[in-house]
């Protein structure tokens, strides 16, 4: 169900709010994403895309949480990792 709210340019948008356990792919997307519970998913295929993805999706209620690294040369791609929640969320690192 799509409803009007105010996006971060400041402009209003009717965007529906993302699905649990979810593939949002289509051939044209520049990224592609997946969202698994407070977990949102994103693969990027540059490093562009990374820097942007990460400047648009950083918020007070989603944090990034992983950064991986996949394949060399030309395949290689980047998958990033948020979690949505409050913005009193506490996230520490994994220590090994």
């Amino acid at each position: 169900m799509n409803s009007l709210r105010m996006v971060r340019s400041g402009r209003y948008s009717t965007i529906s709010a993302m699905k649990h356990d979810t593939v949002y792919n289509k051939p044209d997307n520049a990224v592609m994403v997946r969202t698994r519970g407070n977990e949102i998913h994103v693969i990027c295929d540059t490093e562009d895309k990374v820097d942007g993805v990460v400047e648009r999706m950083s918020t007070p209620n989603c944090f990034l949480a992983g950064y991986e690294e996949w394949d060399d040369g030309p395949d290689k791609k980047w998958i990033l990792t948020f979690l949505v929640g409050d913005s009193d969320m506490v996230i520490s690192p994994e220590l090994n």
